[in-house]
């Protein structure tokens, strides 16, 4: 008998996410990916947004028919006007024109306000001056909250019951977590948890190419909601000290790898997640036997069918890359042929 559960709020449908197992190679070590498109709005980022609103409230900072203020390429932006829509408080998106359009129709659905720091047709991400821009707003304007998500532990916060999540169906204990880091609230958040009772974890960063929390040299990159863009400060909340090893992926293989990974399993992930793919592929090949690796996806990818799994701006972009997606379907055959089974089919799943 199946018994379904019935909700109140949306919000109530946030977290118990799928895990999928992609691949499993000869020793017996598997990638499984941890799917937080099934959140409420396809998005990881519905998990932080409620606990830093909670947060403001229990504090005090934010009272009833409150305004609500934050910097966001998007999905937090989603995940605060769900929040606020159903808690009755006013919302202000502080955007750029690097956001997918989307998101930005999805905010306006719920009743946020857009206020952009960038001119029509621009794509420039303006992480910076999005953050001047609501800081500003919210210093005048009176009863509003500037929930500032790089800074604010709520964010971190937020994660704990993924990793909550992860510890309960998986007691055998996780050997790698890798995901993307943009306010480094999800891995990191998700990360320390873990790492309390899987001491032997490691936790792997990835950001594009062009973001400067890692070092090197910073540049423009296109895939959205991640990194740190030269000229904005790296986030409190990226905690080196917890992260074992940061890595660079560029667009043309983060995006290969989300277009790949579409026409071999079906599954649509974004642009950033795409990123965390190829490089949780890369490190299969080079772990332990019997290794359990957790590629954290925080996005859905039906977002970007306009741009990511659209070859004309691909083409436009200079980023359709037939060889990194080759190189990604190459690297899940290599990973996955010798146990005779395609990637993806029930003889992959979980036990």
């Amino acid at each position: 008998m199946i018994t379904l559960r019935i909700v109140r709020k949306v919000t109530e449908l946030i977290g118990r996410t799928p895990l999928l197992s992609l691949c499993q190679d000869r020793s017996g070590s598997r990638l499984l990916l941890k799917l937080e498109q099934f959140n409420p709005l396809g998005t990881a980022k519905t998990r932080m947004a409620l606990e830093m609103v909670r947060d403001a409230e229990r504090r005090g900072a934010l009272r009833p028919g409150g305004h609500i203020i934050e910097s966001t390429s998007g999905n937090t932006g989603l995940g605060l006007a769900l929040v606020a829509a159903e808690r009755g408080y006013r919302f202000t998106a502080v955007v750029d024109g690097h956001a997918c359009p989307d998101k930005l129709r999805a905010m306006r659905a719920m009743g946020a306000e857009l206020v952009y720091v960038t001119g029509d047709g621009d794509g420039e991400l303006a992480t910076a001056a999005r953050e001047d821009l609501a800081a500003r707003l919210a210093k005048d304007t009176d009863g509003a909250v500037f929930t500032e998500q790089h800074n604010n532990p709520g964010n971190a916060e937020g994660y704990r019951p993924l990793a909550q999540e992860l510890a309960e169906a998986l007691p055998e204990g996780v050997d790698y977590l890798i995901g993307a880091v943009g306010t480094g609230g999800s891995l990191c958040g998700t990360g320390r948890e873990l790492r309390r009772t899987m001491p032997r974890m490691r936790i792997v960063g990835v950001e594009p190419v062009g973001s400067i929390a890692f070092g090197g040299p910073g540049g423009p990159y296109h895939q959205s909601g991640t990194g740190t863009p030269p000229g904005a400060p790296v986030g409190a909340l990226v905690d080196f000290d917890l992260i074992d090893e940061g890595r660079k992926v560029s667009d043309r293989r983060a995006f290969g790898a989300a277009r790949a990974l579409a026409r071999r399993t079906g599954l649509l992930v974004g642009g950033s997640a795409g990123g965390v793919v190829y490089e949780a592929l890369r490190l299969m090949t080079a772990v332990p036997p019997r290794s359990t690796v957790v590629a954290v996806l925080n996005d859905t990818g039906e977002k970007y069918l306009d741009t990511v799994f659209d070859d004309g701006w691909m083409a436009g972009h200079d980023l359709l890359d037939p060889a990194a997606e080759r190189e990604v379907d190459d690297l899940l055959t290599g990973l996955s042929q010798d146990l005779g089974y395609r990637v993806g089919s029930d003889r992959g799943a979980l036990p």
